[in-house]
This record gives structure tokens, sequence and C-alpha cells, in this order.
């Protein structure tokens, strides 16, 4: 038989991915609107956005295959989980770094 990888480490690997993708970015995405004077609120409509396009493919695949979906459904929690939590708490730490 194939050995297969459990949904809980598929879930894991896709949150801390999106946590450490999308935290990063905002980071970086509120340095360089700082520095060039853009509005945060506009950015983070853009990462909103760009979360939402991250997860898409999961997304469909879920929708697609509603009986064998077990790793696409673990996937789109976990890409989920990790795109709130980074979008959530990267204003906090751009805040403290002077950039918001």
């Amino acid at each position: 038989m194939g050995e297969f990888i459990p949904d809980y480490l598929l879930r894991e690997q896709a949150a801390v991915g999106a946590l450490v993708l999308f935290g990063v970015l905002r980071v970086i995405g509120a340095a360089v609107a700082y520095e060039r004077g853009w509005r945060i609120a506009a950015l983070e409509k853009w990462f909103v956005v760009a979360a939402v396009v991250y997860c898409i493919p999961q997304l469909s695949d879920l929708l697609m295959h509603v009986y064998g979906a077990h790793a696409a459904a673990a996937e789109f929690e976990g890409k989920v989980a990790g795109c709130a939590i980074a979008l959530f708490f990267a204003p906090i730490l751009g805040h403290r770094l002077g950039l918001e």
C-alpha cells in the first residue's frame, strides 16, 4: 500500500507556509508603503485579495472532488488559518516597528 501524509501534517505545513509568506510580505509591504507614502488601508485590502487568490486552488479542488478531497480540505484549512493569523498579527508587528 502507498504511504500518505496525515491530514494534520498537511494542515500544519500549509498554515506555517501561509503564515511566513503573508507575514513577511505584509511587513515588507508596510515598509515600502511607509517609504513611498501609500495608504496602509489600501495595502491591507490588496493583501486580503492576495490571500483569497492564494487559497483558491485548494478551494476549487475541494469543490470539484467532494468525496476524495481530504488532502485538499486539510491544505485549504491550513492556508486559510495561516493567512488569517498573518494578516491579523502583521499590522501589529508593523506598528511596533514604526511603519504604520
